[in-house]
């Protein structure tokens, strides 16, 4: 995977990991943090509401709630106002704790009514039942007017429900209590609740004695009370900030981790090839960096290092040619200058043979010399070429005709193969030089008895000239070598007769100026043939020969660049 999609996929998986995992928290800790408080206000409303109602069903008056109210504000957390039905305040949690009253909030007020709830039974419903109201009215009264005489005297009271629901009052002084008359010998029971004699349970007896109940008790319990909570404009419960600041962290330090991991793989090869960079400019060419991965750095990672192989392959091939060309030149100038020292010592005869012999000496390092630049020149891009419309016919039989004596002299047979011409758009001096150096080799490889052909061949867009000998051939482990500067196929052979060792490399160098290619396949013991590959070019008509001496073509031939003139 690229980094460019990794780095995504890594922002997009941080992104939508943090996205998650807060939408995740503050749901999770709004629908907690609701409920608790749902949860907790109900049960601080469900306590306070009882524990008042309990105090109003103990003591049967509300005298001497103050400190019930104060608690339960402390317990709870809650500010209290409590006050009856008529609006009479009774107490205030507020003005308990000794602070200036605040505006109570405007929800609704809870009712406390602390009559008891009449528990009827089942199933049919006796007649006593119906006088048991009415006697009940009168045990209440009694346990009440009982209940207020203990509190306002300050004894402490306690009350528990008896069978019917109505407070059996207690205190721990004593047990004594009010009597209770008898349901159904109570004179006082009301004739209209006498008139009722359901036979059968009815779900309105309960709603009907119920009424009745309260209507007769109401003279003697206490007032129903309204509690107010909370206080005006009071803030809301907020979200616990913990859990949110835990999960903010937990993403920002994996967002940090993701990015160190990130910065890691990206900057570990930078600073890798940062080093080598430094180190191959300090001189050491050596230097290469480890590559894995198919991702941009990988890539870049290996173009370096084809770079750092390149310089190192140019240093080396310059050291290699300083040495080479040194190797070339020291033995001949050596020779020059002894015979010079001797010649001026007067040791040495001037004769014309030795004069000669250093003449030629002397043309034979400007040989060298003028084959290094042309090679120079090729290589840099700076050699000349006049390009013209040349049929390579004309030039292998000039080549031919130009080593002909020679080849006699050596007994060796020169053929042509050329049946038909063929074009080529290129510098026919530069041509001539590249075949010479050739046909040149191949002689010299050749034995007496053997033979070298100089052979034509189209194919397609391209032209092809061989040059081949059946010489002694070039073993496979030097043919690599052979376009090598100064390299020569038999190592014994000097410059006399194997030249200046740079006649291919020139040769090579010129052919690929004009587009083209230069290949050598050998066989110990059977001979080698060169091929060069050339674009063709059509035939040019009779009336346009001048064409290629025009100024024209010549301005466009300069340089390596070359003038496509195919159609």
């Amino acid at each position: 995977m690229s980094l460019r999609l990794r780095v995504l996929a890594l922002l997009m998986l941080i992104a939508l990991t943090a996205t998650a995992a807060t939408a995740w928290l503050t749901l999770r800790q709004a629908n907690l943090q609701v409920q608790e408080s749902v949860t907790a206000g109900r049960q601080e409303v469900s306590r306070i509401t009882g524990d008042l109602r309990t105090y109003g069903f103990t003591h049967g008056t509300w005298d001497g709630l103050a400190p019930t109210v104060r608690r339960l504000a402390e317990e709870t957390g809650q500010r209290i106002q409590v006050s009856t039905g008529t609006g009479v305040l009774l107490a205030d949690s507020d003005a308990l704790d000794g602070r200036t009253p605040r505006p109570v909030s405007n929800q609704p007020s809870l009712l406390v009514d602390p009559r008891p709830l009449l528990r009827l039974p089942e199933g049919r419903v006796p007649r006593g039942l119906i006088k048991l109201t009415s006697s009940a009215v009168s045990r209440y009264r009694a346990e009440v007017a009982y209940a207020v005489c203990l509190t306002r005297a300050g004894v402490a009271v306690t009350a528990r429900p008896d069978d019917i629901g109505l407070p059996d009052v207690a205190t721990s002084v004593t047990n004594a209590h009010c009597p209770r008359p008898g349901w159904e010998n109570d004179p006082r029971t009301p004739d209209s609740l006498k008139a009722l004699w359901p036979c059968e349970s009815d779900p309105r007896l309960a709603a009907c004695l119920q009424r009745v109940f309260n209507q007769l008790v109401a003279a003697a319990a206490p007032p129903r009370l309204e509690v107010r909570l909370g206080v005006l404009d009071e803030s809301p419960p907020t979200l616990a900030a913990a859990p949110t600041v835990a999960v903010a962290a937990g993403v920002a330090l994996a967002a940090v981790l993701g990015a160190l991991l990130l910065s890691r793989a990206v900057l570990r090869p930078v600073r890798a090839m940062t080093l080598a960079a430094g180190e191959l400019g300090e001189g050491d060419l050596g230097r290469r960096v480890p590559v894995s991965g198919r991702d941009e750095i990988a890539r870049l990672g290996r173009a370096f290092n084809r770079m750092a192989a390149s310089i190192q392959a140019a240093e080396e091939r310059q050291r290699r040619l300083t040495g080479d060309i040194a190797h070339e030149l020291r033995t001949p100038l050596a020779n020059l200058r002894g015979y010079l020292e001797a010649l001026r010592d007067g040791i040495v005869e001037p004769t014309p043979e030795l004069l000669d012999s250093l003449h030629e000496e002397a043309l034979l390092q400007q040989r060298i010399v003028d084959d290094l630049q042309d090679l120079a020149l090729a290589e840099a891009g700076a050699l000349t070429y006049h390009r013209t419309h040349v049929d390579l016919r004309d030039l292998l039989q000039a080549a031919a005709t130009a080593h002909r004596a020679r080849a006699d002299t050596a007994g060796v047979a020169l053929r042509l193969e050329t049946p038909r011409p063929g074009y080529v758009v290129a510098d026919a001096d530069r041509l001539r030089q590249v075949f010479g150096n050739l046909v040149g080799n191949a002689l010299r490889a050749t034995r007496p008895g053997g033979t070298v052909t100089l052979a034509l061949i189209g194919h397609g867009d391209l032209m092809l000239v061989q040059v081949r000998d059946t010489g002694k051939g070039i073993p496979a482990e030097s043919l690599p070598h052979v376009f090598d500067r100064f390299w020569r196929a038999d190592a014994d052979r000097g410059r006399a007769t194997g030249g200046s060792g740079l006649g291919l490399s020139i040769a090579r160098q010129i052919v690929a100026d004009h587009r083209g290619t230069i290949e050598v396949e050998s066989t110990v013991g059977v001979g080698t043939a060169f091929t060069v590959v050339l674009p063709a070019a059509r035939p040019v008509p009779a009336e346009a020969e001048g064409f290629g001496d025009s100024d024209d073509l010549d301005g466009l031939s300069r340089g390596t660049g070359a003038t496509d003139f195919t159609a």
